[in-house]
């Protein structure tokens, strides 16, 4: 298997996560406030988070995503991650993704890391489109992909079955020529 791809950016090093990264992505993964907009229940135990890594060990080697652990560079530590799922590679096509630890919020560390993200999607993964699905109440979010550059394309009604109930979610997207001409032009040189 080919080895896991490393990215460094200013401030951050994303990198593959593992079983002994589990205690420290409790620390978030637990957290409702962190795990609502993904769709998920708070994870209770550092076996959950292990089921989570195995998970983005499994979309790595099936090469239907990549997800990276968002580290600050003077502490090693994994505060979130970072990457794809749902790739298609025969449509060049793949969905981003990306959670923090509340500690880190309103820091400009998702919006470094999604732009390292994207641009490693662009030119090692030679995808042609990525995609967001951000639930309506997730202003955040919403302001975080907008500023990168993404497009709002609709509302996907009822689209996850996700903690008893119904979501809808938008659809945002970021496609290779926006990168020339919409506004994420001044954040990704290809």
């Amino acid at each position: 298997m080919k080895e896991f791809p490393i990215i460094e950016t200013k401030r951050l090093c994303l990198r593959e996560v593992d079983f002994e990264d589990a205690k420290d992505m409790l620390t978030y993964l637990s957290d409702q406030d962190v795990v609502k907009p993904m769709g998920l229940e708070p994870f209770e135990t550092t076996s959950d988070v292990c089921k989570e890594i195995r998970w983005y060990k499994s979309i790595y080697e099936k090469g239907t995503g990549i997800r990276w652990g968002i580290t600050l560079k003077d502490s090693g530590i994994v505060i979130g991650s970072c990457g794809f799922l749902n790739r298609l590679a025969k449509h060049y096509r793949a969905e981003v993704g990306y959670e923090l630890s509340k500690d880190h919020w309103r820091k400009g560390i998702v919006s470094e890391a999604l732009e390292a993200v994207v641009k490693y999607g662009y030119n090692h993964l030679q995808l042609e489109r990525i995609e967001a699905l951000i639930e309506p109440s997730n202003i955040p979010s919403i302001k975080l992909v907008e500023k990168q550059g993404f497009s709002r394309e609709g509302l996907l009604r009822h689209y996850e079955f996700t903690c008893g109930k119904f979501e809808d979610l938008y659809m945002y997207s970021m496609i290779k020529e926006d990168l020339k001409t919409g506004l994420g032009k001044d954040k990704y040189e290809l």
